[in-house]
C-alpha cells in the first residue's frame, strides 16, 4: 500500500492507549459519573430542567451550546487548515466518506428501525431523524482520541454540514413519508425547515470554526508554528474533553429524569442504535482500508460515518412532533446510547490500527 504527504501511517510500535493522559484514559469514568451527576442534580432540583429549556438557542438548551461550542472550539483551533487543500483534491477519499454518511447511514438506520420497532412508530420516526443528521460536533473528539487526521475530520464536518442544509430536509420527506407509503404504512407528514438547520449549522459548526481558524492565525504569527503545534496544540485537547463532559452533564439534567423513567423504552430504542454504531463504523473502516486508505485517514472516515448530530435531531423532532413526542424522546435517548458505544470505537480503533497498519516509517513521497 503505497503512502502519501497526506497518508501518514500507523505506527504499531506505539501504543496510544497507554500515551494517554488520565483525562482520555479513564474518559468512560468520567462520562459515566456526568451522566450520573447531571440525572442527580434534575432529580433534586425539578425546576431547574425548566429553567434550562427557558434559555434557547437555535431551538437547542443555550447551556448545551454552550457546551457545544466549548467543547468544538479547542479541537478546530487545533486543525492545519492550510493542509485541508490536499484531502479536497482527492475525490476517492472525500467520495467514500459521502456515500457512507448521505446514502449507507440514512438506509442503515431506516432499516434497522423498521425491523427493530415495527409497533413504535414514534420511535422509529425519531431514529430515522437521528440518522439524516449527520455528526458535526463531538465526532471531533472521538476522532482526536483514536489519533485519526484532525484535518480531515474538520473538512468532512464542514461538508457534512452543507448537505444537511441542503438535504436534511429532502430526505425526511423521502424517508418518514415517501418510503414508508411504498411499504404500504403509514405515512408521516414532516415539514422541517431548512433555515432550522441551517441556524444549527452556523452556530455550532461554523462559531468555533471561525473562532479556531483566528486563533491558528493570530497565534502562529505570534509564537510561530513550531510552538503552535508542539506546544499549545496538545495543552487544548482536555479543555475540548472537559466541555465534553459538561455538555453530557447539562444534557442529563434536563433529559436523565424521563430516562430513567421509562427504561424498558430506552432498552428498546438502544438496541437499534447500538447496532447501528457498531455496523457503521465497521462497514466505514473495512471499506476505507481496503481502498488502501491510512490508519488517521480511515480513522477520521469511520467516525464521521458513525457519528450522528443529536442537537440537531433533537431541536427538528421537538419543532415538528412537540416537545412531549415519541420521536423526541428516540432522539434525546440517543447521547446515552452514542457517548459510551463511540468511547468504545475508540478503543476499537486503536486496536484495529495496531492490527491492520503495519508501516513504521512515515513515508515521504508524492
Amino acid at each position: 500500500m503505497a503512502g502519501s504527504a497526506f497518508d501518514p501511517v500507523f505506527n504499531p510500535t506505539v501504543s496510544p492507549i497507554k500515551d494517554l493522559g488520565p483525562l482520555d484514559r479513564l474518559l468512560p469514568l468520567w462520562i459515566v459519573i456526568a451522566m450520573a451527576v447531571g440525572v442527580a442534580i434534575g432529580k433534586v432540583d425539578p425546576g431547574l430542567k425548566t429553567d434550562l429549556e427557558r434559555l434557547r438557542l437555535a431551538d437547542v438548551s443555550l447551556p448545551v451550546g454552550i457546551g457545544l461550542i466549548w467543547m468544538m472550539y479547542p479541537i478546530l483551533a487545533k486543525v492545519r487548515f492550510g493542509s485541508m487543500g490536499g484531502f479536497a483534491a482527492r475525490p476517492k477519499l472525500l467520495g467514500t466518506s459521502l456515500i457512507l454518511n448521505w446514502v449507507i447511514g440514512p438506509v442503515v438506520m431506516f432499516a434497522l428501525a423498521w425491523i427493530m420497532l415495527p409497533d413504535h412508530p414514534e420511535y422509529r420516526n425519531g431514529l430515522i431523524l437521528v440518522g439524516l443528521a449527520r455528526c458535526i460536533a463531538m465526532v471531533l473528539v472521538w476522532n482526536m482520541l483514536a489519533h485519526g487526521s484532525e484535518e480531515l475530520a474538520a473538512l468532512l464536518v464542514a461538508l457534512n454540514s452543507i448537505f444537511q442544509i441542503l438535504f436534511f430536509s429532502v430526505l425526511g420527506y423521502l424517508f418518514l413519508t415517501v418510503v414508508p407509503d411504498w411499504l404500504g404504512a403509514e405515512e408521516t407528514v414532516v415539514d422541517i425547515s431548512m433555515w432550522l438547520i441551517a441556524r444549527n449549522v452556523l452556530l455550532f459548526l461554523g462559531l468555533p470554526l471561525v473562532a479556531g481558524a483566528l486563533t491558528r492565525y493570530v497565534l502562529v504569527r505570534r509564537g510561530g508554528a513550531e510552538w503552535y503545534d508542539g506546544t499549545l496544540a496538545p495543552r487544548l485537547g482536555p479543555i475540548a474533553l472537559v466541555g465534553l463532559l459538561y455538555t453530557i452533564t447539562v444534557m442529563f439534567v434536563s433529559q436523565g429524569d424521563r430516562i430513567v423513567d421509562s427504561p424498558l423504552d430506552v432498552g428498546r430504542i438502544a438496541i437499534p442504535l447500538t447496532t447501528y454504531f457498531a455496523l457503521m463504523f465497521s462497514i466505514a473502516f473495512i471499506i476505507t482500508r481496503q481502498l488502501g486508505f491510512s490508519y488517521e485517514n480511515t480513522t477520521a472516515v469511520s467516525f464521521t460515518a458513525a457519528g450522528n448530530n443529536f442537537e440537531l435531531a433533537i431541536a427538528v423532532a421537538i419543532g415538528v412532533f412537540g416537545v412531549s413526542s415519541g420521536e423526541a424522546f428516540a432522539t434525546v435517548v440517543g447521547p446515552l446510547i452514542e457517548v459510551p458505544a463511540l468511547v468504545g470505537l475508540v478503543y476499537l480503533s486503536l486496536w484495529w490500527g495496531k492490527k491492520l497498519f503495519t508501516f513504521t516509517a512515515v513515508p515521504t513521497g508524492p
